[in-house]
């Protein structure tokens, strides 16, 4: 009886918050309360975000009158998003901002005091936004159950994400010169009196690889030990070939697998739920759980954007966890081959925390495709 709405059904001693640029920490009885002046507000003081007064278009209305409902983000700047104490469960984040770069914005994630983040994503791919869309919008409509992006670039996350003590939220500008000025955002959540010993905490990672050498896999997810249960990914790949496309097969190599995988599919687009090349590209989809949102094969430097969560079918894991794709393209009609390609990918995923380092690479260096 319970399903997707067990937690309607059944009450709860959980304490629901939302935090927002009006409410930068979710206290409770004290949304929209920012006053507007040039003078910055103790709690954004001690939070450690940008106070800009210019963006108080609602001034002259007073308090409760949406005098901040975004904040600025400096060029080469950190801003603090959210920081909560727990045990607590974030259910639901929304994202907006009118800057086309999403690339060039970082999301970081930390549970329990960590110092490395559980999750380090450009803020585009983590919402499968990496190319947006052939008609020259920077975003792409995205109806998946956990990622869901509607016009106008409106970025929801429904992943669930615990913490027992602490979580902190943190977005990077990297653009050395413009200031993102209007960053909104709201970070939804529960106080809980305790979490189940076996809860498992998000995580999700970004890899690229600007020129894959020919016959070498790309590694969607790496490095992943311990135990936890594998969420899914989205994809992006540009091949160099002309009218190329991600042809390989995807692998996942569970614990103790060596050269050959326990999971092995039969084709890219097989796994993220399509079939025969996704007919050239012409045709795209956005599903609840797998997705072709993105697909350009008009001639050299193809370009494909693909997702595929795991929500009914989660990939367990008890020690570690690799996932790699094929880089296989075919260059001319009926012909497919080893060539150089461009890949990055997101990992989503739950474990038991530490969890391992997962490289990224050089931030600066990072294309907007």
């Amino acid at each position: 009886m319970d399903g997707v709405f067990g937690a309607l059904l059944r009450l709860s001693r959980a304490r629901s918050r939302s935090i927002s640029a009006e409410n930068v920490y979710g206290e409770p009885g004290r949304g929209g309360m920012a006053v507007p002046g040039d003078e910055p507000q103790p709690e954004v003081v001690r939070l450690g975000q940008v106070w800009d007064p210019t963006l108080d278009s609602y001034r002259k209305l007073g308090p409760g009158w949406k005098a901040r409902p975004c904040i600025i983000l400096p060029p080469r700047s950190v801003t603090t998003l959210a920081e909560i104490d727990g045990p607590g469960c974030i259910t639901h984040f929304w994202i907006t901002t009118p800057e086309p770069f999403l690339r060039k914005l970082i999301l970081r994630m930390y549970w329990d005091g960590e110092e490395a983040p559980s999750v380090e994503v450009p803020l585009g791919d983590f919402f499968c936004n990496a190319l947006g869309d052939r008609q020259g919008k920077f975003w792409t409509q995205i109806n998946a159950i956990p990622i869901n992006v509607n016009h106008y670039n409106g970025m929801n996350c429904f992943f669930p994400m615990p913490f027992r003590k602490h979580a902190r939220i943190t977005v990077e500008n990297l653009d050395p010169e413009t200031p993102d000025r209007y960053f909104f955002y709201t970070f939804n959540y529960e106080l809980r009196d305790e979490l189940p010993p076996d809860t498992a905490c998000f995580h999700a990672s970004f890899r690229r690889v600007l020129e894959l050498p020919v016959a070498q896999d790309f590694a969607i997810a790496d490095g992943i030990t311990g135990q936890g249960n594998f969420a899914g990914c989205y994809l992006v790949c540009r091949e160099s070939g002309e009218g190329g496309w991600c042809e390989g097969e995807v692998k996942m190599y569970l614990d103790g697998d060596g050269a050959y995988p326990t999971i092995c599919g039969t084709g890219t687009e097989d796994y993220f739920g399509g079939a025969w090349c996704f007919a050239g590209g012409e045709y795209t989809y956005s599903a609840p759980c797998l997705g072709y949102p993105f697909g350009d094969r008009s001639g050299a430097g193809a370009r494909h954007a693909m997702y595929r969560f795991h929500l009914f079918d989660p990939i367990h894991f008890q020690q570690r966890f690799r996932m790699t794709i094929q880089n296989l393209s075919g260059r001319y009609p009926g012909r497919t081959e080893p060539l150089p390609g461009e890949y990055s990918a997101v990992a989503y995923w739950y474990q038991r925390e530490p969890h391992a380092a997962t490289p990224h690479g050089d931030w600066n260096s990072l294309p907007i495709f």
